[in-house]
């Protein structure tokens, strides 16, 4: 077995032994690919920058915290961010000129910092095919930079929509021009009707981001770029910050690390930190449901009741990306990692084959912690997952989709703002003994746990949810356990539900088939369990609307849930 050593301290030039590390981990990989055999990057501590994605393309190769799994384990960062010095003052705020960067996120000595907002359009607002007129003067310094926010177009869905122009005529009023094609895109997707009573576009903006007259909240920031090459960052400090001494770093780039068509490869102990994804910015960001977006193209009507209900769905849609990406690869081992500070979805699996996520912390990222779409034999387990989500609403802590012999077990996710576990159409997937808590903050119709589509083609093939506990599922239409959408082949059992608008729901549309409901303790009926339908078995459950008593029936059921580090089941997150 070989070995390389990387210290941000170190020297390319040096052969990258203990004594004479690399300084880049582009250096290691380059000399890991000219070295046969097994190879071992042992990364020293602080933060390894990178300029370029990281493209891993040979396997038998482990990068790991210098250290790892001992006392001594080193805190070794992988950041695909830049530093920002040069600071000005202007106006009480701390400005720096940052040429071409493009970003949306800043983080601030390890806090992520966020954009400045207002909460809608000021005045008397209506809106109209490409844009929106108010009766009041915008007196917006970038309007090409500023991004609108629509949450709850349907009560699942958040888009983002970027400004093309303002303009104010004679009597002060704005005409906001919204940006295309993503403008128009919107009102082919959001169209829906509801009791007779129809709608179509994204309607009035409950959010609106990123320019300097918003810049009042000590700790936000605003990027304005109207000066091509000269783009300025504007940052107003919180109280006892100091230019000369707070770390501020903005994510320049949108992939960490990308594993290709390799085998037998493994992370251990590091943290993937500061990225950033550009496309709302450009094109709009579209959401429908999950971590789904649409681009374009045919759009389907789902008849909910005749010529009353229905809502138009994406013939197609595109994922959020991933800023560490495992690729068509097999044997892959992530073990004892943080992914932070990212702005689209942590960790992306696609394909594949025998890969295993265990013992990691994914928190403050703008999308999923962790999906997974075409895998076989998949494990994810003992990893906590909390504050995900934080720019795409919709996403849930682990997503999960196409997959094949897939187990999530012991996992914490908590302060999701939708669901916190979802499994798309799969075969042979095992939900067991997880602790979801605080989900569905942000967005409606959603659960702890959702399940949707056919999990096979018989109970032996299909997907077992046992042993979860789902509490604090917190705004109104939820349910803590959701088999939804014509979902098939699912045994449900032995879970602990409390605290949800509803804990489960037996009528749904498409239909349940072959779906078990056995042994779940909730504090209230779920609904349609009073006539249950004919694809549903509804038996032997427990519902005590006491929480002592509720308590004191689940408290093994309870112990088993959640991450087993150091044999501790139930760990409170912050």
């Amino acid at each position: 077995m070989s070995e390389f050593f990387v210290d941000p301290s170190g020297d390319d030039s040096w052969p990258g032994s203990e004594t004479q590390p690399f300084a880049t981990l582009d250096r290691a990989v380059r000399a890991a690919s000219e070295t046969t055999g097994a190879v071992v990057v042992q990364l020293r501590a602080g933060c390894h920058f990178l300029t370029d994605p990281l493209e891993i393309t040979r396997g038998d190769i482990a990068f790991q915290a210098y250290g790892f799994g001992t006392p001594g384990q080193e805190a070794a960062v992988v950041s695909g961010g830049r530093r920002i010095t040069g600071w000005q003052h202007r106006e009480g705020s701390w400005v720096a000129e940052v040429g071409d960067l493009d970003t949306r996120h800043l983080s601030v000595d390890g806090r992520r910092a966020e954009r400045a907002a207002i909460e809608t359009l000021p005045g008397a607002a209506t809106s109209t095919d490409t844009g929106y007129v108010t009766d009041v003067t915008l007196n917006w310094q970038s309007p090409a930079d500023v991004e609108f926010v629509h949450r709850g177009v349907y009560p699942w869905t958040e888009a983002r929509c970027a400004v093309a122009s303002t303009t104010v005529d004679a009597d002060g009023a704005t005409t906001v021009t919204m940006a295309q094609p993503a403008f128009d895109h919107a009102h082919t997707l959001y169209h829906f009707a509801w009791d007779g009573h129809s709608s179509r576009g994204p309607g009035l903006p409950t959010r609106i981001e990123n320019d300097a007259a918003f810049l009042t909240e000590p700790g936000t920031f605003v990027l304005d770029r109207s000066r091509p090459g000269r783009h300025a960052l504007r940052y107003l400090p919180l109280p006892g910050e100091d230019p000369e001494r707070t770390v501020v770093v903005a994510p320049a780039l949108e992939v960490l690390l990308r594993a290709t068509g390799v085998a037998e490869i493994a992370f251990r102990g590091l943290t993937f930190a500061d990225a950033t994804w550009l496309r709302p910015a450009a094109e709009g960001f579209l959401h429908y449901h999950g971590g789904n977006y649409y681009t374009g193209g045919r759009v389907d009507v789902v008849t909910i009741e005749a010529d009353r209900s229905w809502v138009t769905v994406p013939g197609e849609s595109s994922a959020i990306p991933a800023c560490v990406r495992i690729e068509d690869s097999t044997g892959v081992r992530i073990e004892g990692c943080r992914f932070t500070r990212l702005g689209a979805t942590g960790l992306g699996l696609t394909g594949g084959a025998d890969l295993v996520v265990r013992e990691c912390d994914f928190d403050t990222i703008a999308a999923s912690g962790i999906t997974a779409t075409g895998s076989r034999d998949l494990v994810v387990e003992d990893n906590r997952i909390q504050h995900i989500g934080l720019d795409y609403s919709g996403a849930p802590g682990i997503a999960i989709d196409e997959t094949s012999g897939c187990t999530v077990a012991h996992n914490h996710i908590a302060h999701t703002p939708h669901c916190g576990i979802v499994a798309g159409s799969a075969q042979g997937t095992r939900i067991l003994h997880n602790l979801v808590t605080d989900t569905l903050t942000a967005l409606a119709d959603g659960g702890g746990i959702y399940l949707s589509g056919s999990q096979g083609d018989s109970a032996d093939n299909g997907a077992l949810v046992r042993g979860n506990v789902i509490e604090d599922v917190h705004t109104p239409y939820n349910f803590g356990l959701y088999t939804d959408y014509g979902a098939a082949w699912v045994t449900v059992e032995d879970n602990v539900v409390r605290r949800a608008d509803s804990s489960s729901v037996l009528q749904v549309f498409p239909p349940l088939d072959n779906v078990v409901y056995r042994r779940n303790f909730w504090d209230a009926d779920p609904v349609g369990s009073d006539d249950v339908p004919a694809g549903v078995v509804y038996e032997d459950n427990t519902t005590l609307p006491d929480p002592a008593a509720l308590d004191a029936a689940t408290g093994t059921l309870r112990a088993m849930a959640g991450p087993r580090r150091d044999g501790i089941g139930h760990l409170e997150l912050g």
